[in-house]
């Protein structure tokens, strides 16, 4: 895979993992990550992500979310 396509595949997982952890449904999830910026902020954070396991790129994408000042998890309900 070239780094695009790793990139895409990252968020995937990760959308996929928020759907999880939230309980809600995966278009949910990638609707909420697309209003937040979070696709964008993976692809730019690529380089220390994939160093990273997908955990602890949940975490900092929820931290993320938190400091842009929603409470993005009332949004889902």
């Amino acid at each position: 895979m070239n780094e695009q396509e790793q990139i895409a595949y990252m968020q995937t997982r990760i959308t996929r993992m928020a759907a999880s952890r939230w309980g809600t449904a995966i278009t949910a999830a990638a609707n909420l990550f697309a209003r937040y910026g979070v696709f964008e902020y993976i692809e730019r954070h690529y380089g220390l992500f994939h160093l990273q396991g997908d955990d602890a790129v949940f975490s900092d994408v929820e931290a993320f979310m938190r400091n842009k000042g929603g409470d993005f998890l009332a949004e889902l309900e």
